[in-house]
């Protein structure tokens, strides 16, 4: 996959962990010791963000002699990254690389999971990314095989309580105008309950978002508008995760809206030195 941080972005991340120089390596003299750094993983994870660390390393002045891509799935042990320069490079990249890759592989994993689970149903994963690490975000989300629900305010229509709260027209007239203002955008509606869906899918809402349903809502609304000469689809949002995600699918749902990766632990990726 590409690098989704640019190099005065990675620069940055190098310069934050070491503004004034690397004090203990260099009180010890050791800093044009040749070495290599190995990355391997502590346990089970799908990675992501290895191109960064690579990237990281280059920097730094030292050198990747091999990795792997973002997207791969690997067991305890696995070997990730290795490479080689000096003590002071090394020690330069070494843990702003290493806390990427361990943050970034949390979520690629946690998303995974989740799209394992759902079993063919499209995971799409919301703009609810902790500000500031959109990028990566996004990045370790498709490195785990999910989609983005959406990126922003700025590219989908998307129709919440907060904004109905302050239009004075009936539903079908809303989804009409959206439909005439933005015509190659589908109009989507978050509703918390089923009759509330109802109303929205007979109004000619393209997708309703059913927020926190449990998977027995979800198969009530899907009976109700299996009904209508064109049924929306239905996305079931609002702590989906591995572990209910099944049950969502089995309940009708077209496809699953979740923040879950964005908050997963991040994955233990072993860093080990050896001096040349």
């Amino acid at each position: 996959m590409k690098l989704a941080l640019t190099d005065a972005q990675l620069q940055a991340l190098l310069a934050d962990d070491a503004p004034c120089g690397d004090l203990t390596t260099e009180s010890l003299c050791i800093g044009a010791a040749p070495g290599r750094l190995d990355f391997s993983a502590r346990g089970p994870m799908v990675v992501c963000g290895t191109e960064e660390a690579d990237r990281l390393i280059e920097l730094a002045g030292a050198r990747v002699l091999w990795r792997v891509d973002s997207g791969t799935a690997l067991e305890a042990g696995g070997r990730m990254l290795i490479a080689e320069g000096s003590a002071a490079q090394l020690h330069g990249a070494w843990k702003t690389a290493q806390t990427l890759v361990e943050w970034a592989s949390g979520i690629a994993t946690s998303a995974a999971a989740i799209v394992s689970a759902a079993d063919g149903v499209v995971v799409a994963c919301t703009r609810k990314n902790v500000p500031g690490t959109k990028a990566m975000s996004v990045k370790a989300v498709k490195a785990g095989g999910a989609v983005m629900h959406r990126l922003g305010l700025s590219e989908t229509l998307l129709l919440f309580a907060e904004h109905r709260l302050f239009l004075d027209e009936v539903p079908a007239q809303t989804v009409a105008r959206l439909r005439r203002l933005q015509p190659e955008k589908k109009t989507v509606v978050e509703v918390g309950g089923v009759a509330e869906a109802l109303v929205w899918a007979q109004a000619g809402a393209d997708v309703l978002q059913l927020e926190k349903f449990s998977p027995a809502a979800v198969a009530e609304c899907r009976h109700a508008v299996n009904a209508l000469p064109v049924r929306p689809l239905l996305a079931a949002a609002g702590g989906v995760r591995a572990d209910n995600a099944a049950a969502y699918v089995a309940a009708g749902a077209d496809l699953l809206v979740t923040s879950a990766p964005f908050t997963a632990a991040p994955r233990d990726v072993q860093v080990d030195f050896v001096r040349r």
